[in-house]
This record gives structure tokens, C-alpha cells and sequence, in this order.
């Protein structure tokens, strides 16, 4: 082959991946035309609480089915799954805010008239709306919201800060997917808070949407970067993996629970049902993780450490 013909194959290469970017894109901003709620308006905060109903469901509680759970009062136990409920809620406003300079950054270089960039602004709109969605939600249950540690709220800023673009989208569906699928699980329960299944509806129906942007991305990525980008890539998302692991349960619902915030941890550690949820709620993305290239090497090892990969 020629160098005017090898260059002509790249360029509609280059050609092809902008075209299917650009159609998964228009196909993205249809769905959201049709399918995008304002939640102010379309749940009931006045109404209130319903007494008995759970506000997260009993399986997905941290201590569920161990000896501590067990040993709890029904009424402690509905106590711990609010005070979890409105911890997962905390966590997902700091993700989303994280995943939002991560897309200003992902678009800064990119051409300002193209759909990609439109449907990349759509979502930082939506990522918006659900992060003070979440706060109301957490302001309603009469709790103060959850803070991640020092640690972890300044290891997420270098993180972010010397994330690659393939990296930043695997971050990306790390906080997603696995809230995905537990309020997949929450807003059909009907032991559950209307409220909180209102809420769990709505994200789940526009981070659908989020996720395949994230997951096309992230494999046109992996096709096309560096040799070093992608290495890079596999440690800092294993090393992701391992922190939102932990900080998924903040050991001071235990303690406002009235709980041994060790003890807790040490049972929470221990349960096989709450590493199954763990890693029944990863799976989806951690298969597709495989199939693209990102879980090789010390990245895979660090996914394991992480409790989310079998």
C-alpha cells in the first residue's frame, strides 16, 4: 500500500467513527427531546412520607441478612435503609458533579456545532437537574447531606484533573451503572417510598441514555488511543473502582443509626450477600470493561481488591 492510500484508509476510518459519534448522537437528543422530566413538577414534595414504607429496599441495605441486621429492631432497620438511602443520594451528587467537568473537559476541543458536543451539554443539563433532584430528596428526609472523606473527595480531584478521555468515560459509567441497576431494582418496589421510587424512575430512564454515550465513547476510545493512554487508563479505573467501593457505605449512617460503626464495617466486609449485590450490580459494566481491553493487567488486579469483579 502506498502512503497516499494508507492515508486515504485513515482518513475514512477517522470519517467512519465521526459519522457513527455524530449518528449515536442525533439518536441520543431525539430520545431526550421525548423523554426528559423536570422533577420539581413532575413528583409530589409535598406529599408526605408514607408511615412503614421503606426509603431504600431491605436487600440492597449494607448490613442486610447479617448478624447485626438480624439482632435489629424493624424500626432501626427502616432507620438505617433512610440514613443509606439519603448517603447513596450524597454520593451521587458529588459523582455528578465530578462527571461534569469531566464532559466540559471531554468537549472542550471538540467542534462546538456538532451533535456530540450538543447531546454532551444535554446531559451536563441532566446530570444538573438530577443532583438537585438528589438533594431535595435527602433535604426532605430531614438529613444533612453525606460527605465523602477528606481522602477521597481530594483523590477524586487529582484523579479528574490527570484523567485521559478513555478514562474519564469508564469513571463515568463506574458511578453509573451499578446506582443503575440498584434503582432498577428500587422504583418498581412497592414497599418503597413513592418519593423515593419517583426519583429512582426518573434517573433511571435519562441515565439510560447517559450510559450508551459513555459506553460508544468509551470504545471508540480504547480503538484509537495511545498505547500509554490506555495502560493509564486500566490502572486509574481500577484504582477508581476500588475507591467508590469504598465509599459507597459511609460508616456514619452507623453511627446516626446508633450502631458500632466498626462492628458494622467488619460484618458489611464479611457478607457474602452484600459482595454478591456488589458484584451482580458491576457485572454488566465489568463484562463490557473486558470486552473493550480495560481489565488487563495490575488494572484487573485492582478491580478485584475493589470487591466489585469476582
Amino acid at each position: 500500500m502506498t502512503a497516499v492510500a494508507g492515508n486515504e484508509a485513515i482518513l475514512r476510518d477517522v470519517l467512519g467513527v465521526i459519522k457513527d459519534r455524530e449518528s449515536v448522537a442525533e439518536r441520543l437528543l431525539a430520545s431526550s427531546a421525548k423523554h426528559s422530566f423536570d422533577p420539581d413538577k413532575e413528583l409530589d414534595w409535598d406529599a408526605p412520607f408514607e408511615e412503614g414504607k421503606w426509603y431504600w429496599p431491605p436487600e440492597l441495605v449494607s448490613l442486610y441478612d447479617t448478624p447485626m441486621w438480624h439482632r435489629m429492631p424493624e424500626e432501626q432497620r427502616h432507620e438505617l435503609a433512610r440514613r443509606e438511602g439519603a448517603a447513596l443520594a450524597s454520593l451521587g451528587i458529588w459523582f455528578e458533579i465530578i462527571l461534569m467537568q469531566l464532559l466540559v473537559r471531554h468537549i472542550y476541543d471538540k467542534p462546538l456545532g456538532s451533535k456530540h458536543v450538543r447531546y454532551a451539554l444535554t446531559e451536563i443539563a441532566d446530570e444538573c437537574r438530577h443532583s438537585m433532584m438528589f438533594a431535595r430528596l435527602v433535604n426532605k428526609g430531614g438529613i444533612e447531606p453525606y460527605k465523602v472523606t477528606w481522602f477521597h473527595h481530594n483523590l477524586a480531584r487529582l484523579l479528574k484533573t490527570v484523567s485521559t478521555t478513555p478514562g474519564s468515560f469508564t469513571a463515568t459509567l463506574l458511578g453509573e451503572e451499578i446506582l443503575d441497576w440498584m434503582q432498577r431494582l428500587t422504583f418498581p418496589d412497592e414497599r418503597v417510598q413513592p418519593l423515593v421510587r419517583g426519583v429512582t424512575r426518573i434517573h433511571v430512564v435519562e441515565e439510560a441514555r447517559h450510559v450508551r454515550y459513555a459506553r460508544e465513547e468509551l470504545r471508540r476510545q480504547m480503538m484509537t488511543a495511545p498505547r500509554l493512554s490506555k495502560a493509564f487508563t486500566r490502572i486509574s479505573s481500577g484504582e477508581a473502582a476500588r475507591v467508590f467501593s469504598i465509599a459507597f457505605v459511609n460508616p456514619q449512617v452507623y453511627t446516626d443509626t446508633g450502631l458500632d460503626k466498626r462492628e458494622a464495617l467488619a460484618q458489611v466486609k464479611a457478607s457474602a450477600h452484600r459482595r454478591e449485590v456488589m458484584q451482580t450490580g458491576a457485572k454488566r459494566l465489568t463484562d463490557f470493561l473486558d470486552e473493550i481491553g480495560v481489565m488487563r493487567g495490575v488494572g484487573r488486579k485492582l478491580w478485584q481488591s475493589s470487591g466489585l469483579l469476582a
